[in-house]
């Protein structure tokens, strides 16, 4: 190194010392750039796309130089978006709902409860979590579609054929997301004092009334962020929403289905598809803002203490 090159980097650092506010911001404001840039501008581009008529997408540029909407018009009312984009919402809250039922019961006895391999047994839900869904795939798929079957003596049991129904998706994914959802409940379910739920027992209160009328009510952003973290998960999800069901919209194929298939359309009838699926997600998002927001203050208050 130069010493030219040395006395600048010296004073830069003896700069960082006698200024630490001003390096805090200039370094805070460097990774917001950077996060805007790699996150925000693929966003930015795909909306500019949308609304770009396919003709003009040659000579585009950052600005758009002629705004349409009749690319969103043909996507809501030319295909079949809007029965896949419901039947996307309906498996991804059925799904959500079911996974708060279970991990609040499965998070409730890893938060509130002692028992012998507590900890080994969490240990086991969370790996699951770790394993690709791709190497499940085999087994789900002949127990969903009927080819599994049992000899019980005479008798023989086989599996349903749930292929094409929400329960092909919705199945595989809760069992999936789980393992994150209890982690998610039992850590803010610890967090409730003893002495709340001493109360209500006291009252009569038995263990599934004390869970749903003292532990839940105070753990609202936490079942907030399992909430959220669920939804988008199972909504985004594509490796089994697009091999458990054929496609069709009648056969319970959710949006990714109908994004696949407007990609082989023009560019700017699958950017406008992209946009219009985002739409569940923000709305999700803007909803349980507040609660986010408390879930991370009591992640940062536990930290602290």
């Amino acid at each position: 190194m130069s010493a030219d090159n040395s006395g600048v980097f010296t004073r830069g650092v003896q700069n960082a010392i006698e200024y630490p506010a001003l390096t805090y911001q200039l370094l805070f404001y460097t990774l917001v750039g950077f996060v805007s840039l790699v996150f925000l501008f693929p966003l930015y581009w795909l909306l500019v796309l949308s609304v770009t008529p396919d003709a003009a997408v040659a000579n585009l540029g950052l600005l758009p130089n002629t705004v349409t909407l009749s690319n969103y018009a043909v996507v809501l009312f030319g295909t079949s978006f809007l029965r896949h984009l419901f039947n996307g919402v309906v498996i991804a809250t059925g799904t959500t709902l079911f996974i708060l039922f279970v991990g609040s019961l499965a998070g409730y006895v890893f938060g509130r409860l002692e028992f012998p391999g507590r900890r080994l047994l969490m240990l086991f839900t969370l790996g699951v979590a770790y394993v690709p869904p791709v190497a499940f795939f085999v087994p789900v798929y002949r127990l969903l579609t009927g080819n599994l079957s049992v000899s019980l003596g005479p008798i023989t049991v086989s599996s349903p054929n749930l292929y094409n129904t929400p329960f092909s998706v919705g199945l595989p994914l809760s069992a999936l997301t789980l393992p994150l959802a209890i982690f998610i409940l039992t850590a803010f379910y610890r967090q409730i004092p003893d002495t709340l739920e001493d109360a209500a027992r006291v009252e009569g209160a038995t263990r599934f009334g004390a869970l749903f009328r003292v532990v839940l009510p105070l753990s609202k952003p936490g079942v907030a962020t399992a909430g959220v973290f669920t939804f988008i998960q199972v909504y985004n999800e594509f490796f089994y929403s697009f091999l458990m069901t054929d496609g069709d919209p009648s056969s319970w194929a959710p949006v990714i289905w109908s994004l696949y298939e407007l990609r082989l359309s023009m560019a700017v009838f699958g950017a406008a598809g992209s946009v219009l699926g985002l739409l569940p997600v923000v709305v999700l998002l803007l909803l349980a803002n507040e609660r986010l927001i408390e879930s991370a203050e009591a992640g940062v208050a536990t930290r602290l203490d």
